[in-house]
């Protein structure tokens, strides 16, 4: 349903079973809590039940529902309570593996990674996430950003390059 000329209030339990973890992925990337990615989350579907009429179509659902989302974290993150309180909670990845070690050095690798993406800067966190994780075309990014594609492009490289340099820093062993 990348597609919809309009939404009713039908459709809201298939975007929440199509969209939900997307939407709960990206706000706690932005928020980096889980607590606030729950709740944020069903107050992005709140949104959309109440709204669904002013959806026109003009971009796909989901750039939809992410634009939605990015503006209730940015008022939550203006909110005096999180400036005054700022608690990070880590997330793990679960994968299954033909062995324990090799189960384990995933989950320390994706831990390793999630950590460094976890620290760029919400600009550059943001553009790699609705990247790598959603695929999201760089012409929807930048309307749902609101900057120029360029920027956008320039975002993602940096965050690239930021994360690269941290994983050459941090290896255990040089290969020659």
């Amino acid at each position: 349903m990348p597609y919809v000329s309009k939404l009713d209030r039908s459709s809201l339990r298939d975007l929440m079973e199509t969209y939900g973890s997307d939407v709960w992925n990206y706000i706690y990337c932005m928020t980096r809590k889980v607590d606030s990615a729950d709740d944020l989350t069903q107050e992005v579907f709140i949104r959309v039940y109440e709204k669904m009429e002013s959806f026109r179509g003009e971009c796909s659902v989901r750039t939809w529902l992410f634009t939605i989302a990015r503006r209730l974290v940015l008022n939550y993150k203006r909110s005096a309570f999180i400036r005054k309180v700022f608690l990070v909670d880590w997330i793990t990845r679960t994968e299954s593996s033909p062995s324990a070690e090799s189960e384990a050095l995933s989950r320390i690798h994706a831990h390793t990674l999630w950590e460094y993406v976890l620290e760029l800067p919400e600009p550059y966190r943001e553009a790699l996430m609705l990247d790598a994780s959603y695929g999201l075309p760089v012409k929807e990014m930048a309307q749902l950003l609101g900057i120029p594609e360029g920027t956008v492009k320039s975002r993602i490289a940096r965050a690239r390059t930021r994360i690269a340099s941290k994983l050459k820093e941090d290896a255990p062993y040089e290969r020659t």
